[in-house]
């Protein structure tokens, strides 16, 4: 839930209502801890200027302790070299959260930040392959940065001159280790959750240790995306002995939850779920978000439980006015997740990424169309209405009709067809018709080298797609963004480029990861190209005609954006769109349909308008 001001925490609340399990719902706190936000590696370079080194300097007035000394004025600026490096010892071992580099005019274009536990041997966890300068904030999660020396290390400059640092902030804390005594087990150890909005509200920031006092400020805290049924888990690192939960919550609190517990993190035990009366106190409690402010849970459990993992798993969520009289809602928000007890165990890790696919590729999917119809063995005919409704502001309905949909010469045709007022569908009337298809329950597949070759539309507004879409795109505890989108190739009528993109938690529509490949040489959409994107656990790579146009690693997609959400079944979509919010964005048409001109329009009505597929194939390995 973003930042918002507050004012009151709601009468009935604040004077607090007793559990069933003994659990004592309160106001906020009169003080909290403050210093879980604290730049270590300000603060080690203030304890000891050598803990700080690097390659070497400019000058004397650009030094490596400038990049530490928490002044915005000064900076370390490196020596000419592309290896130029500078590093800065902890004090001790950490689990890092986030790095954040201030750059001057002088940044890197390629380098990688890395952490080491003995200062010589080193593991990368944030690769920067285009740099552009300015801030960078790198997350860590969901990856183990674990250790007491943080590197930035050189590989290309972007400029003639050295590598300049107003800034090098490294934010995190010492994990907790195991314990005879109560203790707070969570603290700095791994977190998980199904979804989460972006990369700066992942699991790991509700045990970084710290929460605003006035429970509403947009501190580091974990938020899910839209939906009720969310969770978020924490690992102490060994079966425990669990006393009492501390939930720390942002104005977006859940109104019925479930603590749970686990020895495995599959089976979950239920230890707690707030009483029916205090799940009707906290539904009343309805307020525009200007109004709201978080709550603290105390959960002091009536028997002390075991386990290693332990989860709030939401089952209700808050709801706002927004603005009164209508209910809205938004995901959960958590600052802090404190699980009082004896055992766990500093080792706690989060568990190695995916590495790449062995093997060479081979054809599973391929359609070349030559038959004498679309091979409904491969392909399923989309319909608006039926498998899907209305979307983008677009003006056309997608039906199974030859007219649209058919074969020729080998190639797949889409086509655009105008009949004003006449086609009903979904409950709408629609002045366009024309087709899609997908291989969704056909062939749904995880990873693979996915292209096809096409010819395409000029014309304002004509919207033609080649892309994929998560398979667990209609369950609506999932659906979209979560599901994830591939768009290996949208065009919007213009003669000389196409786009490619990518949608999921925290990068979606308008904040997609994209970009915009124009032809050379005066290539133009409607010649045969060919568009292709090869999908592995580890990034996407996006080529049109062989030619690399968009690379985006996993490592750096959840570093800076958000949630990778690439890691099971997509399927294959062919479509031709007519208007709506992406050609709108570009053209700025209104009149007479969103992002369709009359010009458009009369050109479909005369006919020709379409999208033309010469084949399909997916490679996979293994």
């Amino acid at each position: 839930m973003p930042s918002r001001t507050r004012r009151t925490l709601m009468a009935a609340l604040a004077t607090a209502a007793l559990l069933t399990s003994g659990s004592i719902l309160t106001a906020p706190p009169a003080a909290a801890a403050v210093t879980w936000d604290t730049d270590r590696a300000n603060a080690a370079y203030a304890a000891n200027a050598n803990a700080v080194i690097a390659s070497g300097s400019e000058n004397g007035g650009t030094a490596a302790g400038n990049a530490f000394d928490g002044n915005a004025a000064s900076r370390w600026s490196s020596n000419f070299a592309d290896d130029a490096w500078i590093r800065v010892d902890l004090g001790s071992t950490i689990r890092v959260d986030r790095v954040v580099l201030d750059w001057e005019a002088a940044y890197g274009k390629r380098y990688v930040l890395e952490v080491s536990r003995n200062g010589s041997d080193w593991t990368p966890f944030f690769t920067e392959t285009s740099g552009t300068g300015g801030t960078v904030t790198a997350h860590t999660y969901p990856q183990e940065v674990t250790g007491r020396y943080v590197r930035m290390r050189g590989v290309e400059r972007a400029t003639p001159w050295g590598y300049s640092l107003f800034s090098f902030r490294i934010y995190g804390g010492e994990p907790a280790p195991a314990s005879t005594g109560v203790t707070n087990l969570a603290l700095n150890h791994p977190a998980f959750t199904n979804f989460y909005q972006h990369a700066g509200n992942s699991p790991a920031y509700i045990t970084d240790g710290g929460w605003p006092a006035n429970l509403k400020d947009d501190a580091t805290r974990w938020s899910s995306d839209w939906n009720a049924d969310r969770w978020v888990s924490v690992d102490l690192g060994a079966r425990s002995t669990i006393s009492k939960v501390d939930l720390y919550w942002e104005a977006a609190f859940a109104v019925d939850y479930q603590i749970q517990v686990s020895d495995d993190n599959t089976n979950w035990r239920t230890v707690y779920q707030p009483s029916a009366g205090e799940v009707a106190a906290r539904r009343a409690d309805v307020k525009s978000p200007g109004e709201a402010v978080g709550l603290h849970d105390a959960v002091t459990l009536p028997t002390p439980v075991t386990g290693r993992y332990v989860r709030m798993l939401g089952k209700e969520r808050r709801n706002f006015y927004n603005p009164a009289p209508y209910t809205a809602q938004f995901g959960y928000s958590l600052y802090e997740f404190q699980v009082w007890g004896t055992g766990g165990s500093a080792g706690a890790a989060y568990p190695a990424l995916p590495g790449e696919q062995p093997g060479a590729y081979r054809t599973t999917f391929f359609d070349d169309f030559t038959g004498g119809s679309l091979d409904r063995d491969k392909w399923r005919v989309v319909r608006t209405g039926t498998e899907m409704g209305s979307v983008n502001g677009e003006s056309q309905a997608y039906v199974d009709s030859a007219d649209n949909i058919r074969t020729e010469n080998g190639n797949l045709i889409l086509r655009a067809k105008y009949c004003n007022d006449c086609t009903q569908a979904g409950g709408g009337t629609y002045d366009f018709t024309s087709g899609r298809i997908d291989t969704n329950t056909k062939f749904d597949f995880t990873y693979g080298k996915v292209s096809a070759r096409m010819k395409l539309p000029v014309g304002d507004g004509f919207w033609p797609a080649f892309w994929m879409l998560g398979s667990n795109v209609d369950n609506p505890s999932v659906s979209w963004p979560a599901s994830g989108e591939t768009d290996i190739m949208e065009a919007i009528g213009y003669a000389d480029w196409t786009s490619t993109a990518l949608h999921g938690p925290g990068y979606s529509a308008d904040g997609n990861i994209g970009a915009r490949q124009v032809f050379p040489n005066g290539g133009r959409v409607d010649q045969w190209h060919t568009y292709s994107v090869e999908w592995t656990p580890t990034g996407m790579k996006f080529y049109v005609d062989d030619v690399l146009v968009q690379e985006t690693t996993r490592n750096k997609l959840e570093s800076t954006r958000g949630q990778w959400v690439y890691d099971h079944n997509q399927y294959v979509i062919l479509n031709l769109a007519l208007g709506g919010a992406y050609p709108a964005g570009w053209n700025k048409v209104t009149t007479p349909y969103w992002g369709l001109p009359q010009s458009s329009v009369d050109r479909i009505a005369s006919g020709g308008v379409q999208a033309e597929v010469d084949w399909v194939r997916v490679e996979q390995k293994g």
